[in-house]
């Protein structure tokens, strides 16, 4: 259980996303990278389309109402967001939307983000989609598990708006 600090209290909306795992070009490896504090432009092809049929599809897969409000919030402007509270309702959703990128809480009922990802990443018609974790939890051994099972990313909560931007940006950029 993660305690929060009597005399700071941060939205889920504040703070710095920790790392992100990025594939090295020589081994195909993931590798977690800590994120600069270099003010970065998202890449209006990326982020931004002209009516709401050519928007990116987004997942966000949290079992907290607020976290998911937020994101919606957030990412609503510039993505098509589609919601799950678990990691089963994550697993299926995924199956029939195919979305662009899914953001994935890891402590979740019924099924956790582990599972799910895991889930998705063996399956033929999903594993192509990237999965970011969005967590509480700063531990390197949570990063280490995320990335064996088989995530692309991983942020940690609180975060702000910008670096989850970038961050979703660095994802759905053409290759």
């Amino acid at each position: 259980m993660v305690s929060k600090k009597a005399n700071k209290k941060k939205s889920p909306g504040q703070g710095k996303a920790k790392a992100s795992l990025k594939k090295s070009e020589n081994q195909g490896k993931l590798k977690a990278e800590p994120k600069q504090d270099e003010q970065k432009k998202i890449p209006s092809q990326v982020a931004q389309k002209t009516t709401p049929e050519e928007k990116r599809k987004i997942l966000i897969v949290d079992d907290e109402p607020n976290v998911r409000k937020l994101l919606r919030t957030v990412l609503t402007k510039k993505f098509t967001v589609l919601e799950a509270e678990d990691g089963s309702q994550a697993v299926n959703i995924a199956s029939t939307e195919k979305p662009d990128l899914i953001l994935m809480d890891i402590m979740m009922p019924n099924m956790d983000g582990y599972t799910s990802c895991y889930a998705l990443k063996s399956e033929p018609s999903t594993k192509s989609i990237p999965v970011v974790m969005l967590t509480a939890i700063d531990l390197r051994l949570n990063l280490q598990l995320s990335k064996e099972m088989g995530a692309d990313g991983y942020i940690t909560k609180p975060f702000n708006s910008r670096d989850l931007l970038e961050n979703i940006a660095h994802f759905l950029a053409p290759a």
